[in-house]
């Protein structure tokens, strides 16, 4: 087996995914330190600036990761292994050949079920845990744990 870079991106739906979770991971602490500002006089203007400030911060954020980890996350399956290659500045590469797959789980939380995109989880033997494949369409994710499981029902155990 030659290491090479997996080819397959995830759907393009997931830009969309990732903003919306940045955008509400930060709503909610700026909600709170908006209302805390109405209500505490004494600190408004700390609550209030800090509001803010967390606000345009969620706000660049949100316009610039879920693009970055869209150029950098990439995946694919063979007949041999499951490929993952995650980050820029630190890249991880993850590969779990067919013969160590123990699981293979399709996710769909409710955000993901409103952009029709699932997360395939692989579970192997490794003690680094399991290999993730986020971002992809629903319909493909399915596909792509159907197959999963056929390759790895007819693939010897490895003995090592």
């Amino acid at each position: 087996m030659r290491l090479r870079p997996p080819r397959n991106t995830p759907d393009e739906r997931a830009v969309a995914w990732w903003r919306t979770q940045w955008l509400l991971v930060t709503a909610v602490p700026v909600v709170v330190l908006a209302v805390l500002g109405g209500l505490l006089e004494p600190a408004r203007t700390w609550l209030l600036a800090g509001a803010g400030a967390l606000a345009a911060v969620g706000l660049v954020c949100a316009a610039f990761f879920p693009r970055w980890w869209f150029r950098v996350h990439r995946w694919e399956v063979t007949d041999e292994a499951v490929y993952v290659r995650t980050g820029f500045f630190r890249q991880e590469w993850r590969i779990a050949p067919m013969s160590r797959i123990q699981t293979v789980d399709t996710v769909r939380g409710p955000l993901e079920q409103a952009f029709r995109l699932a997360t395939v989880t692989v579970t192997t033997a490794s003690a680094k845990g399991a290999v993730t494949l986020t971002g992809l369409d629903h319909r493909l994710a399915a596909d792509l744990a159907e197959r999963l499981t056929l390759i790895t029902r007819d693939t010897p155990g490895d003995a090592t």
